[in-house]
């Protein structure tokens, strides 16, 4: 998953006043660091507010500057000028939305409650500026005239249409009704989200009878143990809703109860009738945001946001799922019917229920292929999983990644890399952090602390949470894990190999639809054999992962496809239904949700991957937008066959990839850059080959 850091390029009357001394405070001027990187030992909570409102003051004197200057409106003394606009606030706010997501704490949190109708204000201020949208039509009305290149034409049109999509051409009466709008949305997200993490938190599954650890591996219970500790219930096992502890859990314990209550408090977090509920929130974000699309011209949210992508609109996305939907249910009702004939081999007269399909999948994956997850793990040491997609990383674009010490750091988890081109140069410092912890959220990400922006190069991070060492047991990764780190890396080398001159055309700052084509694309190293022999090793022995492994880790790769490709597509579904609703006139959640459901057929075993009051990719940008995995998942298919075709470190290919795609950011439209690299639109074939659907 790609986060854009919640930087607001934005305005506001509002001025500076603090206790705390501009000499002391490190936002205020570039870091005085090696490299630039944050100064995490020296960052203070009481710097966060007065450093936004320094850099809100900032930013209102340079827009102001260009809207008072008395020179012709040109590219430069206007749109250049525009994406500069808001230095303090990109150093302060790539900061705080990390740690707000990675670790927060509950006066980062409050902060950030109260930050975000002002911020929400600031960025309403710039958008709704007239004058300013005045310069910035003045220059986009002659921009045929102007001689601009490719890259400087894309950041006008995007700046341009960002503006009218904020609102800038609404009578001034709308204009007021979408301040608030936005406000009211600014606060309502990060309710839902922390609401979300107080569920995780929350909920502790002790065990304290061994027999109730029937099924569960040694490593697993280990683990269990040591948080219990933690959790001063000495001599217990607590599993949480955490993927690392949640997914095992179900994957491998007998005990049918207990794997029912896992479940079901995962499946309704938000939804529990209690502080945490989520129900009313949603509510209110749906109907806000379609008074916003409304007000904007749209009939519907979906609409508004598909404008901007590779899509373009609600109906091209729901043709594509519905295509891809006659694929993936028949092939999970296949599956189901293959898992209910092993449970009645167990002659328990049991039904296949939700709770049971990691369970059975796990034993059924013994039996087709002979293969368990606790075979493999030994050999997926996550630092040499670490190294294996740096090592893919050098053979095919040359570049080289060497862990830096002595850099600040806001957790002893984070660790740093130098990251360098094949000639020597720098290209970026690039932070990972792998495990999870109470303030964490869930999942994993790629955010910057610094953009790339001409000479300028990005401070990238990687965010996770993978099973932690246990003891002397290093950090043992599942296959799952290992492609998600080689994901996340994926969003990574985007982020760093960029080359763009300008800020909002450089790195992941592109559609929605098009950013997890990086990361999606370098999955499918991971489990190549020859990329496998390079990094696969016996933590305990060193020995190189075996053929006979190698060949059933193949054999599987379509193994239980349907019911992911099923409860992906089902959430992206949910997302499109619920944002293409014209009106919310006696909206229920839960009753939309089955209807929704219903009306898919989704069969009982499978709920969708995300349901809507835990939904939280839907508040973090991907609203109308999970899609956006599938839609990627045809063109990092189809680009893959490339280099299938070619060889999987060929030069040539690599080169390619890299020069159209990687480098590239949003410096042109997405399906040219894509083009350029393939010569032709992507096909659909190899991705419904590679789920086993075809």
């Amino acid at each position: 998953m790609f986060k854009r850091s919640l930087i607001v390029l934005a305005a506001s009357c509002m001025m500076y006043s603090c206790a705390t001394q501009t000499e002391s405070n490190p936002f205020f001027s570039e870091f005085q660091t090696p490299d630039g990187v944050p100064p995490f030992d020296q960052i203070k909570l009481e710097h966060y507010e007065p450093a936004f409102r320094k850099g809100m003051e900032e930013q209102n004197k340079l827009i102001q500057a260009i809207v008072d200057s008395k020179e012709e409106p040109n590219f430069e003394n206007v749109i250049v000028a525009f994406d500069n606009s808001s230095p303090i606030l990109d150093r302060v706010g790539g900061v705080f939305y990390n740690l707000t997501e990675a670790e927060t704490t509950d006066e980062l949190t409050a902060l950030s409650m109260k930050l975000a109708p002002v911020l929400s204000e600031h960025g309403d201020n710039i958008s709704l500026n007239h004058d300013l949208f005045l310069k910035i039509k003045a220059v986009y009305d002659k921009k045929d005239a102007l001689g601009l290149n490719t890259e400087q034409n894309r950041l006008l049109e995007k700046i341009y249409k960002d503006f009218v999509r904020s609102g800038a051409n609404l009578p001034a009466d709308k204009q007021a009704r979408l301040r608030d709008i936005n406000k009211q949305l600014s606060t309502l997200g990060i309710t839902f989200s922390n609401n979300i993490l107080n569920e995780n938190n929350e909920f502790k599954l002790f065990v304290d009878k061994k027999e109730d650890l029937a099924g569960l591996p040694d490593w697993f219970c280990q683990s269990a143990a040591q948080e219990a500790k933690a959790a001063g219930q000495e001599g217990k096992w607590l599993f949480t809703l955490h993927n690392v502890s949640r997914l095992p859990f179900l994957q491998y314990a007998d005990n049918r109860e207990l794997r029912e209550k896992m479940y079901k408090a995962y499946i309704n977090r938000g939804n529990n009738n209690d502080k945490n509920d989520n129900k009313q929130i949603i509510k209110d974000i749906l109907t806000l945001r379609l008074e916003k699309a409304k007000l904007l011209g749209y009939d519907c949210y979906s609409a508004f946001v598909l404008d901007n992508t590779m899509a373009k609109t609600p109906q091209t996305v729901m043709d594509f799922l519905g295509n891809l939907w006659q694929y993936a249910l028949p092939k999970a009702k296949a599956e189901a019917a293959e898992l209910q004939k092993l449970m009645d081999k167990e002659g328990k007269g049991q039904k296949l229920e939700a709770w049971d399909w990691w369970y059975y999948t796990e034993k059924l994956r013994k039996e087709k292929y002979n293969l368990e997850e606790d075979e493999i793990k030994p050999y997926f040491k996550l630092e040499n999983v670490r190294e294996g997609a740096f090592a893919v990383a050098n053979k095919l674009y040359g570049i080289t990644l060497t862990k830096k010490e002595g850099v600040p750091v806001y957790h002893p988890d984070v660790e740093v890399f130098e990251v360098k081109d094949a000639d020597g140069s720098q290209l970026g410092i690039f932070y990972v952090d792998y495990f999870p912890r109470p303030g964490k959220s869930g999942g994993a990400w790629m955010s910057n602390y610094r953009e790339q922006q001409g000479d300028i190069r990005p401070l990238v991070c990687n965010v996770a949470s993978f099973t932690k060492p246990v003891g002397d047991t290093p950090s043992l990764l599942t296959l799952d894990e290992v492609e998600t780190l080689f994901h996340e890396f994926g969003h990574g080398l985007h982020g760093l190999l960029t080359k763009c001159q300008y800020k909002g055309t450089s790195g992941t700052n592109v559609v929605r639809d098009f950013v997890e084509l990086p990361s999606q694309i370098n999955e499918h190293w991971a489990t190549e054999p020859e990329v496998l022999r390079m990094y696969a090793k016996h933590y305990q022995t060193g020995e190189v992962i075996p053929d006979e492994l190698i060949e059933k880790i193949l054999r599987q790769k379509t193994f239980n496809q349907g019911f992911i490709t099923t409860e992906l597509m089902a959430a992206a579904i949910l997302d499109m239904n619920l944002h293409n609703l014209t009106d919310m006139q006696g909206f229920d959640v839960e009753k939309f949700e089955k209807d929704a459901m219903d009306s898919l057929g989704l069969i009982p075993e499978i709920a969708p991957r995300y349901r809507t009051t835990y939904f939280n990719h839907i508040i973090g940008g991907y609203a109308a937008g999970y899609y956006s995995y599938l839609w990627a998942n045809v063109l990092d298919n189809d680009a893959f066959e490339a280099f299938k075709e070619h060889g999987i470190f060929d030069k040539q290919t690599a080169d390619a990839f890299r020069h159209n795609v990687l480098e590239k950011g949003d410096s042109d439209d997405p399906m040219t850059l894509y083009k350029n690299f393939r010569g032709a639109e992507p096909q659909l074939d190899p991705m419904l080959k590679n789920r086993g659907m075809k």
